[in-house]
């Protein structure tokens, strides 16, 4: 009950916390172009990072490619280690989505900038700066950024299993390195502290007022992108609209084995449903999480 799960993407409210935080004390702009902190990284077709600003990475507005598709087999390949550098050559090779600010498309490429991003302007790994500027100022005692290399959960927990098609025999991925998803996906957490997290991200107690309305300031996603009716995305926060009216503020995430859909109110409920078998033996997992958490934050 309660054990340690892979929170996946929902990491990525982390990150783009730690990158307000950097706003807040004046060494990042959200309107500033990436090549102000990471100069020549961001080049290839149709892809300028003297374009891209930090914002459009936070809000999946860049354009630029996702690795993702792009990588060899993550299940035979789950053991390997990868060089977010590396994620991010992978990326560039492909052409930009769209011209950045005009478009919006998931892209898990946006948070492995930005983690470099917050390395280059802090000096320090990343996940030193979610421990230090989020972990531990909220007392979450069981979330951990995973050492290089660390392939096991280290607390009691679930064992996390993929089906590789439909009805296919589930294959347990619990021990697995999470490097392929590094600042986007690499979080270890439960679902009572990233109701602790969110809680406290929406009160107030890691962003001041004006970055917190940052965050929350979304944009419109399209209709095909496979999340329900009225959906909006901030800075690494999403809006979902909840059944009984009023919204819910998360993140969801999937990554092999684990898949998490954690969400709060502005009124303090909050909510984590944690499903331990992702890609699942059906295809209907996502939209069924979500409609939970919904139903248990309107009860």
């Amino acid at each position: 009950v309660d054990g340690q799960i892979r929170a996946a993407s929902v990491t990525k409210s982390f990150t783009a916390t730690v990158v307000l935080q950097l706003v807040e004390e004046g060494e990042v702009a959200l309107d500033a172009p990436v090549d102000t902190y990471l100069p020549g990284l961001l080049r290839g077709d149709g892809i300028d990072g003297r374009r891209i600003t930090v914002r459009q990475l936070l809000q999946h507005t860049s354009g630029l490619p996702d690795y993702t598709p792009y990588l060899d087999d993550l299940v035979a390949n789950r053991h390997r280690y990868y060089e977010p550098r590396t994620l991010l050559d992978v990326a560039l090779r492909h052409k930009a989505g769209f011209e950045p600010g005009t478009g919006w498309r998931y892209c898990n490429t946006d948070y492995v900038v930005a983690g470099l991003l917050i390395e280059r302007v802090t000096g320090r790994p990343v996940g030193e700066e979610i421990t230090r500027r989020v972990i531990d100022r909220v007392g979450l005692r069981h979330t951990y950024f995973p050492a290089q290399g660390e392939q096991t959960l280290r607390d009691a927990h679930p064992h996390g299993y993929v089906a590789t098609k439909p009805d296919a025999p589930l294959l347990d991925v619990t021990e697995m390195d999470p490097s392929a998803a590094w600042a986007g996906g690499a979080l270890i957490s439960t679902p009572s502290e990233l109701n602790r997290f969110f809680r406290a991200l929406l009160d107030g107690e890691l962003l001041h007022p004006e970055q917190l309305a940052q965050m929350r300031t979304t944009v419109a996603i399209p209709a095909d992108a496979g999340y329900p009716p009225g959906t909006r995305f901030g800075l690494g926060l999403a809006g979902y609209r909840l059944s009984c009216g009023g919204l819910m503020w998360g993140h969801d995430g999937d990554f092999l084995g684990y898949a998490t859909y954690p969400f709060a109110t502005d009124d303090g409920r909050a909510a984590t449903i944690a499903v331990t078998a992702d890609p699942g033996p059906t295809d209907h997992g996502r939209q069924h999480a979500l409609r939970l958490a919904s139903t248990g934050l309107c009860e």
